[in-house]
């Protein structure tokens, strides 16, 4: 048992240090030197001291939070009814398609949707509205990053309603309960754990988005993502690139902080 589980163990462990653990290390030793090379500490100075950057940061948690929130409004009454409906599993393949297709096909198709000769301008303009600028708008970056967000909510709040033991809501109804009362009391705390996993599914990716930014954005939309490509891509300035780098692993840990689950003082673990 001990041989099968170091068998295990050890690409394991290679692959998290080759994979994780080493690129990390680089960011944040990268982070530490200037564009000539030179040690210095002047890259986290000017990141705190510089407006645009702190304001490319509010931008980032802003965005993120609003992608988040609206996948979650969309994400759990879907799973409440996935879960209650049949054909289930068939419901759960066609969620999980889209993730199957590259991102910047996604992007595409829905810049062919949203542009001004599109799908739906075609619509408003048949129904006398008129076309409309969509493209290029904060609305149409929330709304397609929401939609390619939405799977990656819905599972894991999918799975903790498809866990919960049927017991505790007969139970609530046995003992006078209505429908929403069942719910607000048994349900949805039963299923938070669910949703903490979507929230951090969705919120952490939704920091760092700088392709969606600049196609569907249009560049309206400046988060950190879009700062550390142009450092990387353009400017070439690798340490400054490296230290937003760091600024969102720290901010994608204290997020996996804030909604970890949180283990109750005087638990007993079964061995």
């Amino acid at each position: 048992m001990k041989q099968t589980k170091t068998f295990y163990f050890v690409p394991y462990s290679i692959w998290l240090l080759l994979f994780v653990v080493a690129p990390l290390m680089l960011i944040l030793y990268q982070s530490f030197f200037d564009i000539q090379g030179n040690f210095t500490f002047a890259n986290y100075a000017t990141y705190f001291q510089s407006g645009t950057y702190l304001t490319m940061t509010f931008n980032s948690i802003f965005y993120a939070f609003l992608i988040t929130l609206f996948t979650l409004l969309i994400s759990y009454p879907t799973a409440y009814l996935l879960v209650r409906t049949k054909h289930k599993q068939l419901w759960l393949l066609l969620i999980i398609l889209p993730t199957w297709i590259n991102l910047l096909l996604k992007a595409y198709a829905f810049i062919g949707i949203f542009s001004m000769n599109g799908t739906v301008n075609d619509f408003l303009s048949f129904t006398g509205i008129g076309r409309q600028q969509i493209l290029f708008t904060d609305m149409s970056f929330l709304l397609v990053a929401s939609y390619i967000e939405i799977p990656f909510m819905i599972l894991p709040i999918y799975n903790a309603l498809e866990e919960m033991n049927p017991s505790y809501l007969k139970a609530s109804n046995d003992l006078g309960a209505n429908s929403w009362e069942t719910f607000r009391r048994v349900i949805f705390p039963l299923s938070l754990n669910g949703v903490k996993s979507g929230v951090q599914a969705v919120f952490i990716p939704s920091l760092s988005l700088f392709m969606l930014t600049r196609l569907i954005g249009g560049n309206r939309v400046i988060t950190l993502g879009t700062a550390i490509e142009q450092h990387f891509l353009v400017t070439e300035n690798w340490g400054m690139g490296s230290t937003i780098g760091v600024i969102l692993i720290i901010a994608m840990f204290l997020m996996m902080l804030v909604t970890g689950e949180k283990k109750k003082k005087g638990a007993v673990h079964k061995k």
